[in-house]
């Protein structure tokens, strides 16, 4: 994910700095854009010296002290405490100006604002994966977010082309509170025996969704989905129809996190 808004905006003309605390993590990240603007100069989509425009834009660093920007986006593991401690180490070498926006799909902006100074410039920015592509972006406004920060945010994606939608900090936002049943009740039906996983797949792109729930949990990880599924869980006193699948517990607990471990409900290895 952190990949992707880096592609994208250095696509719309953001000098760029991609961090990682892993050398590996960069390479692997590195590469995955080259293949992408590859791509997109044989499709004819980019000419040569855009794709060398923008590969050259984006610097991949893991010293964290190489992060001075006037707008921080985090899209690390979906634990508060671990993006909370990230947040307050940017915060002591960056202006009191900068905004940091978190990618989180579920976790309290609100709560993130708590443990950050000068919380007024703290929101969450939630792109969808693959973030080059996907269009929609939610802007969530914390408790504490003031409305500068806002405008600064939608405008931002106005200019990387996306569209912003605002909502207010609730467990889920939008889009994932409501895509919880696309996951969950797909994976009651296969444990009930109902249908397959690829059955189910297959019926709903027929409806007109571009991809089935299960090929879609691998693409986004399996571990990542079942986080926001606990957390949204959690924040509604356990409500029965947020609880997360046994399937997808087993799948992580196996470490089948879906194509970026080259398996999960299916098998990429081949």
């Amino acid at each position: 994910m952190g990949s992707g808004i880096a592609l994208c905006a250095a696509q719309n003309g953001f000098e760029v700095i991609l961090y990682d605390t892993q050398e590996s993590i960069l390479e692997k990240a590195k590469s995955s854009n080259i293949k992408i603007l590859e791509g997109m100069k044989e499709k004819g989509r980019i000419t040569a010296e855009d794709q060398e425009f923008i590969a050259s834009s984006i610097q991949y660093s893991h010293q964290v002290s190489d992060c001075v920007a006037d707008l921080v986006v985090e899209a690390i593991i979906e634990k508060l405490e671990i993006k909370i401690s990230l947040f307050n180490q940017l915060a002591s070498i960056n202006s009191s100006q900068t905004i940091f926006a978190s990618n989180t799909s579920s976790l309290s902006i609100d709560m993130i604002q708590e443990g950050v100074p000068h919380p007024e410039r703290v929101a969450g920015l939630h792109f969808f994966n693959p973030a080059h592509i996907m269009k929609l972006v939610e802007v969530v406004k914390g408790a504490k977010t003031d409305q500068g920060t806002v405008e600064s945010l939608i405008d931002l994606c106005k200019q990387l082309k996306k569209s912003p939608v605002l909502c207010i900090d609730a467990p889920g936002f939008i889009v994932n509170r409501v895509a919880r049943h696309y996951y969950l009740e797909a994976m009651r039906i296969f444990e009930n025996e109902i249908a397959s996983m690829e059955e189910i797949d297959q019926v709903m792109e027929a409806t007109g969704f571009k991809m089935g729930p299960f090929k879609l949990m691998d693409l986004i990880g399996n571990d990542i989905n079942l986080a926001v599924s606990t957390s949204i869980y959690q924040a509604f006193d356990k409500a029965p129809r947020f609880k997360p699948s046994q399937v997808q517990i087993d799948k992580v607990e196996k470490g089948q996190l879906g194509r970026k471990t080259a398996k999960g409900f299916y098998d990429y290895s081949k």
